[in-house]
């Protein structure tokens, strides 16, 4: 069966992975780690990038 392309762009500098949790090495009382939630500057923690034109038509 043939496979659907996708209809939204993939960001490019996050390859869809729009939002990481970086661990910051220290434990809480409970022996979890604390981390960050990182979003992608470009996409916004979307995921999906605007075609070129939208971006320099400021939309």
């Amino acid at each position: 069966m043939p496979q659907h392309a996708p209809t939204r762009r993939i960001c490019r500098d996050c390859d869809g992975f729009a939002t990481v949790a970086i661990t910051t090495g220290t434990r809480y009382a409970d022996g979890s780690r604390a981390t960050l939630r990182v979003a992608c500057s470009t996409c916004k923690g979307t995921g999906h990038a605007l075609p070129a034109a939208l971006v320099r038509a400021g939309r």
